[in-house]
């Protein structure tokens, strides 16, 4: 069977303990033809990233179960190539420093906004 010249949809795994920014994320993320899986926690984030092959986690950092940095930790040592998004609107903007030095491509401050969210992913997908 041949190739198309289109390529798939990159999958992104958006990472919140709160559903309605998951929801807010899928909508926006989806109407741009973007594949987007769910978790709302670190952990289960792991789990998802491990099943699946994603090309982005876009993580909050503050959450129960598994917070958002050591989340950030794992991956980058178990999915070296993985791109990852830090978001958080918490004590601001510390948290955001703190995860570009354990390996965030990008970070993003909370309140999202469409077109900011929209050129991180294209930024760290290149």
């Amino acid at each position: 069977m041949a190739e198309t010249d289109l390529a798939p949809a990159a999958a992104i795994l958006v990472v919140d303990d709160d559903e309605e920014v998951r929801k807010v994320l899928r909508l926006m993320l989806e109407r741009a033809s973007y594949t987007v899986i769910e978790a709302a926690n670190g952990k289960e984030a792991l789990a998802r990233a491990a099943d699946t092959r994603v090309s982005v986690v876009i993580t909050d950092l503050v959450m129960p179960e598994q917070e958002g940095l050591e989340t950030i930790q794992v991956l980058r040592r178990e999915q070296p190539g993985l791109k990852i998004i830090a978001m958080s609107g918490a004590f601001g903007g510390e948290f955001l420093k703190m995860a570009g030095l354990l390996g965030a491509h990008a970070t993003l401050q909370k309140p999202l906004r469409l077109q900011v969210v929209l050129d991180t992913i294209q930024k760290v997908l290149g």
